[in-house]
């Protein structure tokens, strides 16, 4: 089942946090320079020599499973927190637009897994794929209990959605036009909501 590190006993507080900039360290190096950025620069970010890297990740591939697991652990999480602060559809946008940043920052991530993993890593994929789809799942349900979101939409319609758009913006280079369709995308979400729809009589109720 992949690469990751055996739950043998929780980390001493220390090596927690270093583990915690490795990876923030590694996901910047790897945003930037693909998979097969310098580990030595991951270590000089985070502050640690390379041997502490090595005590965390022995490999590589080890290296690049945990960090997009990682960035999976802080999409999902942001989920719950978003609806603890904002409205249903407010939190559902916000997400999106973090699922964004996300789908962007995991550019080789999962090339660079399938050749390290081989089949091993169709397991990874499909369990980041099932923690992405509750988590948008948690989201849209809210907003469509809320009457703010369309109901016959799926959490699947957000992840393919939003995917295929990021790859059309990579391909284009063109970030404004990303905001765009990112909008466009949102506003087919609220199109024919429930709440959308009696605003909608209203306002022609009034202007009889």
């Amino acid at each position: 089942m992949g690469t990751q590190e055996p739950a043998v006993r929780p980390l001493r507080a220390d090596a927690a946090r270093n583990r915690e900039k490795l990876l923030q360290a590694a996901t910047e190096v790897f945003a930037e320079h693909g998979t097969e950025g310098s580990l030595e620069e991951i270590a000089r970010r985070a502050g640690v020599g390379v041997g502490t890297l090595y005590r965390h990740f022995p490999t590589r591939a080890c290296l690049v499973e945990q960090v997009y697991r990682h960035s999976v652990d802080e999409v999902c999480a942001a989920a719950p927190r978003l609806l603890e602060q904002l409205d249903p559809f407010e939190a559902l946008s916000t997400w999106v637009d973090g699922f964004v940043g996300y789908v962007s920052r995991k550019k080789g991530m999962a090339s660079a897994l399938r050749e390290a993993l081989g089949p091993e890593s169709e397991a990874v994929f499909a369990d980041v794929h099932e923690r992405l789809e509750n988590a948008a799942a948690m989201l849209l349900g809210a907003a469509q209990e809320a009457g703010m979101a369309r109901n016959d939409a799926e959490p699947l319609d957000i992840l393919r959605s939003v995917s295929g758009m990021c790859m059309a913006a990579a391909a284009s280079h063109d970030p404004e036009r990303t905001r765009r369709v990112l909008a466009l995308i949102l506003d087919g979400l609220r199109y024919g909501a429930p709440a959308g729809a009696e605003s909608t009589r209203t306002d022609s109720l009034a202007a009889v």
